[in-house]
């Protein structure tokens, strides 16, 4: 038996099984549980089916969540938080052999990156923060009079959205700072890849008290969390138009919310870049992950001087990459998650060919039977792109890359900055003091300079303005979105209280 097959027969029982939604530590199938299947992206074979949890099923996660928090969670020390945290990290690191072989099968990409750095990071971040737990103490005011204790306590039941397209990390960005806060999670996954999310739900359920961590996949489940009225906190991580409805329906139980939405992001390569660094960036910022990032650079922008050598070197960087399935330990890029999203990212190439961009260089797909009927995007550059292209305004989620030229760095900023979103922007410059005049400038919450080192983000605020969200997730600050304060005033002995007490009758 394959490792996914150990993996999916444990939690659900056998081979045909349905994985269900995970509830008080253990997973349920409701009898007549409406199902959705989950096809592997390089085959398009069915590897699963998962209920799509409805109303009654996330109302069962959500009470379970509060129970918890309630009788247990809230109740522990940040000590004794700080030592599950580091068990779940453990558990993680234990089965991650089985992860990258699951998520590589459900999301299409290399099993390699799933590993050095999905599963890495969903580990890691579990001992970043249970290491920062015992940090979150309270404040003392002296205000003369009057003491003030500064009190901060966790929300109670939080709700976690995550994305397709990098499972293991978003699970650890939400549960970690939560349950490192004091907080119960119901996690929502992807519903192109919930396997990877129900499985590390069951496996941190081996270490954690029963109900802290619920899961429930599915459409509905989304807006049916959004919407609890129980719920009192919600990160979500996805697409700006999917955040918009999320809010609406937070707005409703004046809910408040963490927003990493989506992204357009410019990489300026300047008129004196080291086009060894410029090629290196552009290739690991584009194509990394298939494309299917917020982060990635699909916006490269050229100097003019230095179009035509940038253009023929990424050309051949482009074309060189494998692509394949992600179970091939010689595969740079996979299939995209889905065939909604291979069409989408393919009526976008066409797209910006109708509008007049040019393929400059592109990747070969798979010629293996056995990968027919995957969901291949070959990677691609395009040139002869202009801003107004809908290429160059709208996100892909895929492995398109648009280069555009300009003559004068003000004219790079302008492009840069002209996208409803702004999460990051790179510079390709020798000049750091350059550098740090444009980082200025650049509408983004992180800029990258010479480097696209995204998979060394722990501990560094993430997160970005304008369309791409609020909040910032993955450093020590991000506990404090998890807790809210609470002022507690005493007389301090010191002084009088104008007022205080009050005159007896």
């Amino acid at each position: 038996m394959s490792i996914f097959a150990e993996a999916k027969s444990s939690a659900t029982g056998g081979e045909t099984a349905v994985w269900g939604a995970f509830i008080d530590g253990r997973f349920v199938v409701p009898p007549r549980a409406k199902t959705f299947e989950v096809r592997e992206p390089a085959t398009d074979e069915v590897i699963a089916s998962v209920v799509e949890a409805d109303d009654d099923l996330v109302e069962q996660a959500v009470a379970s969540a509060r129970r918890a928090y309630e009788d247990v969670w809230r109740h522990l020390s940040p000590r004794e938080r700080t030592g599950y945290l580091r068990a779940v990290a453990d558990a993680i690191r234990d089965h991650a052999d089985e992860l990258s072989e699951l998520e590589s099968r459900e999301v299409g990409k290399p099993r390699r990156d799933a590993l050095r750095f999905d599963i890495s990071f969903c580990s890691s971040g579990f001992d970043y923060f249970a290491g920062l737990t015992e940090t979150l103490h309270g404040e003392l005011l002296d205000q003369g009079p009057i003491e003030t204790r500064v009190l901060y306590e966790p929300y109670g039941v939080v709700a976690a959205i995550l994305p397709f397209n990098w499972p293991p990390i978003h699970f650890t960005k939400k549960l970690a700072p939560l349950l490192a806060a004091g907080n119960t999670g119901v996690v929502k996954p992807g519903e192109q890849a919930p396997l990877t999310v129900l499985r590390l739900t069951e496996i941190v359920n081996q270490v954690l008290p029963e109900g802290v961590v619920n899961a429930v996949a599915g459409r509905p489940a989304g807006a049916a969390l959004a919407g609890h009225p129980t719920v009192e906190r919600i990160t979500f991580t996805g697409a700006t138009a999917t955040g918009r409805a999320v809010l609406k329906s937070a707005a409703e139980n004046v809910t408040y919310a963490t927003m990493e939405l989506g992204g357009k992001n410019a990489l300026i390569v300047l008129d004196d870049a080291d086009m060894d660094v410029a090629v290196a960036v552009a290739t690991e910022g584009m194509f990394y992950n298939q494309g299917e990032a917020c982060t990635s650079t699909a916006r490269i922008l050229v100097h003019r001087s230095r179009a035509d050598e940038f253009v023929e070197r990424f050309s051949d960087a482009t074309r060189s990459l494998k692509v394949g399935d992600g179970l091939d330990p010689e595969t740079d890029i996979g299939p995209m998650v889905d065939r909604t999203q291979q069409e989408k990212v393919l009526a976008h190439l066409q797209s910006a060919l109708d509008e007049g961009a040019t393929v400059q260089a592109q990747g070969a797909i798979p010629t293996d039977s056995r990968l027919a009927k995957g969901y291949w995007v070959a990677p691609t550059l395009l040139t002869g792109v202009t801003p107004e292209m809908r290429v160059a305004r709208e996100e892909i989620f895929g492995p398109i890359a648009c280069v555009m030229t300009y003559d004068d760095i003000d004219t790079a900023i302008d492009i840069a900055n002209s996208t409803p979103y702004g999460l990051t922007a790179a510079l390709i410059t020798p000049d750091h003091f350059k550098a740090a005049q444009l980082a200025g400038r650049l509408d983004a919450g992180m800029i990258f300079v010479n480097n696209y080192m995204r998979r060394a983000f722990l501990g560094s605020p993430f997160g970005g303005i304008k369309g791409s969200g609020f909040g910032r997730e993955n450093w020590a600050e991000t506990l404090k979105e998890f807790v809210r304060a609470k002022t507690v005033r005493f007389p301090s002995g010191r002084g009088e209280i104008p007022g205080w007490p009050p005159p007896k009758d």
